[in-house]
């Protein structure tokens, strides 16, 4: 298969039968977002909400997550919002291996499609899709180039996690709040200004 646009990536996710999770969904949830994103956020597998409306992060943690987007002055249009898995596992369990391995490819196309300057992974399974050391509490928070995409890697809690560890929202939101930082840091902007650029500060 070769895709020369993200809708067209987008459509075909949402009729993927690659793997058993094809059989349980009421839709696929391929992600949304700007083409030209230049922040790409990406979670662990939609939920029961997003099951329902094949739309990303539309619960209680869509609301978190929105929260702390608006903590560093963004909106849900202003990045592109994904997962690993594009369908819901039984009962919001854990990916296995092989449903992850189904999915790998819709996630490489649209990354490569979208060329993000940073990706923001949400919780622990996103982040070991990219890289497995250091240790996901350690990672957090930390800035890291990842040479295959020729972009930056910054770990983050999921907005689910602070639903049920309210000791952990001071930590989330202060992150979000040190995102613009970020960015004026790497001379990462907003969408529709990236293709300006010339180099990336690495």
């Amino acid at each position: 298969m070769h895709f020369t646009t993200l809708h067209e990536v987008e459509d075909a996710i949402r009729a993927c039968t690659k793997c058993p999770l094809a059989q349980s969904r009421t839709h696929a949830v391929p992600g949304e977002g700007p083409a030209d994103a230049t922040l790409m956020l990406i979670g662990e597998a939609p939920g029961r909400n997003e099951d329902a409306t094949g739309r990303p992060f539309v619960g209680s943690a869509g609301k978190q997550l929105e929260a702390g987007l608006a903590r560093a002055g963004l909106t849900r249009g202003d990045v592109y919002i994904t997962s690993i898995l594009k369908c819901r596992p039984p009962n919001n369990r854990d990916p296995k291996r092989e449903e992850v391995t189904a999915c790998t490819p819709w996630l490489i196309w649209q990354i490569t499609l979208i060329k993000p300057r940073l990706i923001i992974t949400l919780g622990r399974h996103a982040y070991a899709f990219f890289q497995k050391h250091p240790p996901f509490r350690e990672a957090l928070g930390t800035l890291y180039h990842l040479e295959a995409y020729d972009a930056f890697l910054l770990p983050m809690l999921h907005p689910a996690a602070i639903l049920y560890r309210r000791q952990w929202a001071e930590a989330y939101y202060t992150l979000w709040e040190k995102l613009p930082h970020i960015l004026k840091e790497k001379n990462i902007p907003l969408r529709g200004q990236k293709n300006q650029l010339t180099k990336h500060n690495i």
